[in-house]
């Protein structure tokens, strides 16, 4: 572990009274117990409620950690634009963070995400380019589309979420201690979907070097390849997810600080149904990626066994899913009813699927 990344022992907890800059205000989110599903379970099922960041989702950490480390290192200078290649959340969360420290901003974003993202895109006045999906392998995915426009101007600085891991570091220094103090140190499992992978390697790290116990559960969405790449080492994928920014088909340099002990590949069917119940059930509305994040939980609670304090992560806001988990006619068009299977079958069928389902890590 690098000698700089000493997260400090009395970590904050609370902000001030009253915050001198939006930026401020990102960070220090609350922890909220799933009754529903901690009572089915007999577990602590928690959601570490990220859609509290003023951006609305959990990528606000990771844009303000590189924003800061990129000045701290003399690259990111006053009067510089910032470039992004994204699915949506951290190009908001950029969009945020340069708006608020006087710097401009260049999103980079494959077209038919939601079209949320891009009203928060251009609301924040950062510009946006949108660019045909295609495979990474292409050069004209939105990778490497931000990347030629950062290179090929002297005045702007490329973030490179996915192997800048100033994004890693947000999650090792603040939120993975946040999380340690509010469960006062009672943490049996935690369970993260990745896209960069900054989330769950800074939290899987620092958690488990406080419980070496800990079990780090990653959760795939079909089409991506972290499963995969995790049971053979190759990126292989089947299927397709209506789910954005999560899963991934290469090894960037985040998810390589994670320490993930198992892994299971989810299909969009329980998230829906999970999303279903919890807005039914507890009043919570979750984005897609959060959705994906607490069906992982209910897995993990089936396979540890009750008694387990089980934390995830609510991503984002669940305005930024309206269009598609939200949209009858879209989950319609995509073959999903509008009822789903109740979550007590759902949960006795995580119990009794067959352990190859479960990708266990060396």
């Amino acid at each position: 572990m690098p000698t700089e990344l000493k997260p400090a022992s009395s970590f904050a907890t609370s902000k001030a009274a009253i915050a001198n800059n939006v930026t401020d205000l990102i960070g220090n989110t609350d922890l909220l117990r799933i009754n529903s599903l901690s009572e089915l379970t007999g577990c602590e099922i928690l959601l570490k409620c990220e859609q509290q960041n003023p951006g609305g989702s959990i990528k606000d950490r990771a844009a303000l950690q590189m924003v800061k480390d990129g000045i701290a290192s003399g690259k990111l200078t006053p009067g510089m634009t910032i470039v992004e290649g994204t699915a949506g959340n951290t190009g908001i969360g950029l969009a945020l963070v340069a708006k608020a420290l006087g710097f401009k901003m260049q999103v980079v974003m494959p077209k038919g995400q939601a079209p949320e993202k891009e009203q928060m895109v251009n609301l924040y006045d950062a510009k946006l380019k949108l660019v045909d999906p295609c495979p990474f392998a292409n050069p004209d995915h939105f990778y490497h589309t931000a990347r030629r426009i950062a290179e090929a101007n002297s005045d702007c600085w490329w973030a490179d979420q996915f192997e800048n891991t100033s994004n890693f570091r947000a999650h090792y220094l603040n939120t993975a201690p946040e999380i340690w103090r509010q469960t006062q140190g009672k943490i049996d499992a935690l369970v993260s979907v990745a896209g960069t992978g900054g989330t769950i390697a800074g939290n899987s790290r620092y958690l488990s070097e406080q419980n070496p116990q800990l079990q780090t559960w990653l959760v795939d969405p079909d089409g991506s390849g972290i499963y995969a790449y995790l049971k053979t080492g190759q990126y292989q994928s089947s299927g397709s997810s209506f789910t954005e920014g999560i899963g991934i088909m290469r090894l960037v340099e985040n998810f390589r600080q994670a320490k993930v002990n198992k892994a299971i590949t989810l299909p969009d069917r329980d998230l829906i149904a999970i999303a279903r119940h919890v807005r039914e059930y507890d009043g919570i509305t979750l984005g897609s990626s959060a959705a994906l994040n607490v069906a992982g939980a209910l897995y993990a609670a089936a396979k540890m066994g009750a008694g387990k304090t089980i934390v995830t992560f609510w991503c984002d806001i669940a305005e930024r899913s309206s269009s598609k988990l939200y949209n009858k006619q879209f989950l319609a068009d995509k073959g999903y009813s509008e009822t789903s299977e109740p979550i007590t079958e759902m949960f006795h069928r995580y119990q009794s699927q067959s352990d190859p389902a479960v990708v266990t890590v060396k």
